[in-house]
């Protein structure tokens, strides 16, 4: 049997940063590349085109599996909560369920180690209580706007003018 041969990652920073959009936001991808760049000049770049640009756009997983592989391999390498915490994000974004996420590093715990499985979910759990805590104060907003609306009197309300008729 012939071996496959690995076809070449393309260095596209477009499709980096639409990818770095997609996953986190443009908001939070604006701001986390603009702090890394003002700490390590450059550094942020190489991550958008050699890593979003390049090995993300390789063919033979969907983002999803790549995903799926970011958690197993945050979650087995350990110490890196911050980045296994925005790949839990992403997860969630792009459309992994909790109970996918959930599943993810269980599955872990005999191939990296239970105290490691553990620390991962520790992590999603933190983030799961963050979005919800987010829905949440999102909905007493929206509440609190309609209630402003409801009992709110127009206080920029004109006179009717000749051919109107008075409300």
């Amino acid at each position: 049997m012939e071996p496959t041969a690995l076809a070449p990652a393309p260095l596209d920073r477009a499709a980096g940063h639409a990818l770095l959009d997609e996953l986190a936001g443009p908001q939070t991808t604006a701001a986390t590349l603009q702090g890394l760049d003002a700490l390590a000049p450059g550094f942020a770049d190489w991550i958008v085109t050699a890593l979003f640009g390049g090995t993300y756009q390789r063919p033979g997983l969907s983002l999803r599996d790549r995903q799926v592989a970011n958690l197993a391999a945050l979650t087995a390498l350990g110490g890196v909560e911050p980045q296994l915490a925005d790949h839990v994000r992403n997860s969630l974004r792009i459309g992994l369920t909790r109970e996918e996420v959930t599943e993810v590093l269980v599955h872990l715990a005999p191939y990296a180690g239970v105290p490691k499985a553990l620390a991962g979910l520790r992590v999603a759990a933190g983030v799961f209580a963050a979005a919800d805590e987010q829905v949440a104060a999102d909905r007493v907003a929206a509440e609190q706007a309609a209630a402003g609306e409801a009992t709110a009197t127009p206080a920029t309300a004109t006179p009717a003018t000749d051919g109107e008729a008075a409300a």
